[in-house]
């Protein structure tokens, strides 16, 4: 254990010598807790040790000192990697630098409050920003190294206030901040100590945990996340603060066979490494059957982002093996996904379900006896009557899947709808009510909802203008394509002409709940 002082820490920190390697999480203190470590400081209060990792070889991956830029390292010394204690080592570093540039806004610098009695409970040392500070009480910490512009800042003071600061800054210079260092050249084992390091106190999240414990010189956990989200930005992954879970969830699967992310941080970084594209074919895998099958385009679509990790399970494989599935296997993986769909399978109970299923997966995969589509489901026309259309819920998304799968044309040209464009931007725009709901209140037939699932389906917004607000025996006219292909493509009933809702909206829901039992096969 060594106790270096402020003044080598900046030093070692100007010259190069101390740096953050990439799998650190950034810098994230806020302002008024940076100023409350300083006061620990001053007080002599304990506040954690630092612990660096040696090295004469420079990563090729590095974080800034929090909104600090580093210098390149001097030859002439070993690199201390900061392994715990970033925060502090930024904080204190911030406060009393005076040659690093800074590229945040958010830094504000720490002010000694000479005005105040030294207490041991209050703080005299405060964040404050320029149109805050007083130059009659406030002093600032960072010309305290700084020897020309100290003398310049307390050289008019009178005798008792410049023994003050004088006091002050002897603290600052004579203070300690315990150091641990240790040696080693297996980037393995700093992984493992900086995973386990981050265990106790405040936990890292789960991705930054793994990123740890895979981490090497040529593999960044993190970015190959990223470069992931990019290449499935088509499928309506975005970015990884917003999809993180689900493909940590498909990378538990797919390694350890549970769906709890929190697994991953038990296996070996270099099992993780070598099995990665396993990961990586099996999401791209599910992806694609997902569109290839039920013509699902994005994550948006489908009615439960889980859905995908039992399917990379599935479909995972290394990288240059053929993959084929039977028939069999086929229509077991379309029984499990409606039944999984229409039962709401993964509303409750969802990591037992998951789990569940990943075991019959992988029985599935293996050619075994799987049970994985022995789901039990009861689909009556009332779910369909019962359900209004709200784009993000389970039933509506489930109810557009299901339209998706019968090629619906447009109702005014009678050509194929454009399920890619459709789906892809999904939205409340891209359906519209079969009997407008205009019609049905200037006829005063609002029994029922009129935004039921039963009654609205793929219309383009250029058709429903054609359509909109006229009773359908009217709009009937409007309709250049064929009309019986037309309404077969979106399971509708010829009684829908007859402009009566009721007796349309059950027969409809009748067919509906029909075609639902068919694609789940009870």
């Amino acid at each position: 254990m060594d106790n270096f002082t402020i003044r080598e820490i900046l030093d070692a920190v100007y010259r190069g010598q101390i740096r953050i390697p990439a799998f650190q999480r950034g810098f994230v203190w806020e302002p008024d807790r940076v100023a409350f470590l300083i006061d620990s400081v001053y007080k002599n209060y304990p506040f954690g040790t630092l612990l660096f990792w040696r090295t004469n070889e420079q990563l090729k991956t590095e974080r800034e000192l929090g909104p600090f830029h580093l210098p390149e390292p001097n030859s002439d010394f070993p690199i201390d990697y900061v392994l715990d204690g970033q925060q502090r080592i930024t904080s204190i570093f911030g406060v009393f630098q005076t040659e690093l540039s800074g590229s945040s806004s958010d830094w504000k610098e720490i002010y000694y409050d000479f005005s105040k009695t030294e207490d041991i409970q209050e703080t005299q040392f405060f964040a404050l920003s320029e149109d805050e500070v007083d130059p009659s009480k406030h002093f600032p910490l960072s010309c305290i190294f700084n020897t020309s512009e100290y003398r310049k800042m307390t050289k008019e003071m009178d005798d008792d206030l410049a023994a003050n600061i004088d006091q002050m800054q002897s603290v600052f210079k004579e203070a300690r901040i315990p150091v641990q260092t240790f040696k080693t050249d297996e980037k393995e084992k700093v992984a493992i100590i900086f995973e386990r390091i981050n265990r106790q106190g405040v936990p890292l999240d789960t991705l930054q945990l793994l990123s740890a414990w895979t981490w090497s010189e040529d593999f960044q956990l993190q970015e190959q996340f990223q470069d992931l989200i990019d290449e499935l930005n088509q499928y309506g992954f975005t970015d990884i603060s917003n999809d993180i879970s689900l493909l940590l969830r498909c990378t538990a699967s797919v390694l350890t066979g549970s769906s709890r992310p929190e697994s991953l941080v038990n296996l070996n970084g270099a099992d993780v490494r070598a099995r990665f594209d396993e990961v990586l074919n099996g999401i791209k895998g599910a992806l694609d059957f997902i569109w290839g099958e039920y013509s699902l385009p994005t994550i948006e679509n489908l009615p439960y982002h889980n859905i995908i990790v039992p399917l990379s399970v599935f479909f995972s494989k290394k990288d240059g093996v053929d993959f084929n599935f039977s028939g069999e296997q086929k229509e077991k993986l379309n029984r499990w996904f409606w039944r999984s769909s229409f039962s709401k399978r993964f509303s409750s109970g969802v990591l037992r379900n998951m789990d569940a299923d990943i075991v019959e997966m992988v029985k599935l995969k293996e050619g075994a006896s799987s049970s994985i589509d022995n789901i039990s489901v009861s689909i009556d026309p009332g779910f369909f009557i019962r359900n209004a259309f709200q784009i993000n819920s389970v039933s509506t998304k489930t109810f557009v899947a299901m339209l998706a799968q019968y090629n619906p044309k447009n109702f005014v040209s009678g050509t194929s709808v454009d399920l890619s464009e459709k789906l892809q931007k999904y939205n409340r725009k891209q359906f519209h009510h079969i009997m407008p709901k205009a019609f049905l209140l200037s006829t005063g037939q609002t029994d029922y909802n009129p935004n039921v699932l039963a009654n609205l389906c793929f219309i383009s917004a250029a058709d429903n203008r054609e359509i909109g607000k006229k009773a359908p025996s009217e709009y009937k006219t409007n309709m250049a394509g064929n009309v019986d292909e037309i309404l077969e493509s979106h399971l509708c009933p010829h009684s829908l002409f007859k402009d009566t809702f009721i007796p349309f909206v059950q027969e409809r829901a009748e067919i509906l709940a029909q075609k639902a039992r068919e694609l789940c096969e009870v």
